[in-house]
């Protein structure tokens, strides 16, 4: 499914997908670390029927809802066969508005980012370039120790 991004200058990022009846659905992430849930009118995708503020604890929580597991849940069983190799979801607390380059967390842990959700929407192969925000969850692959180390750095740094 394509989700398509849009640019907000002085708000945020708008990313949006089209439903298989015609609807846009997607998420406002303001600048500010706030979220905002948006269902679009079928005859204006610009104009919202639905616009649903969202802290982002409460953004967490849907995309725990709508899908992260499921994505965990996918990848846990491409792993299933290899022996040591586990998938966990991370929230990113002390790298939010910083890069993953700047976690250095593949040569630190051993352990490598393969997705991050953020709001619902999960954004496969982030590069060291690819900047955190409030409420993002890290979808991290590699040992148990590397895990444990990955959420250690991700959550205190």
């Amino acid at each position: 499914m394509d989700v398509e991004v849009t640019p907000l200058p002085g708000i945020g990022v708008r990313e949006d997908f089209a439903t298989r009846a015609g609807r846009r659905i997607g998420v406002v992430s303001h600048r500010d670390g706030k979220f905002e849930l948006i269902v679009a009118r079928q005859d204006d995708p610009d104009a919202a029927v639905a616009s649903i503020p969202l802290t982002p604890e409460e953004a967490v929580t849907l995309a725990g809802l709508l899908g992260s597991p499921q994505l965990v849940s996918r990848l846990s069983e491409q792993h299933r066969d290899i022996s040591g190799i586990t998938t966990r979801q991370l929230p990113v607390v002390a790298y939010a508005n910083r890069t993953l380059g700047d976690t250095a967390l593949r040569t630190r842990t051993s352990a490598s980012v393969v997705a991050v959700v953020r709001a619902g929407v999960a954004h496969p192969s982030p590069g060291p370039e690819f900047l955190f925000h409030t409420g993002d969850l890290a979808v991290v692959v590699g040992t148990a120790e590397g895990l444990t180390a990955a959420a250690d750095i991700l959550t205190g740094g």
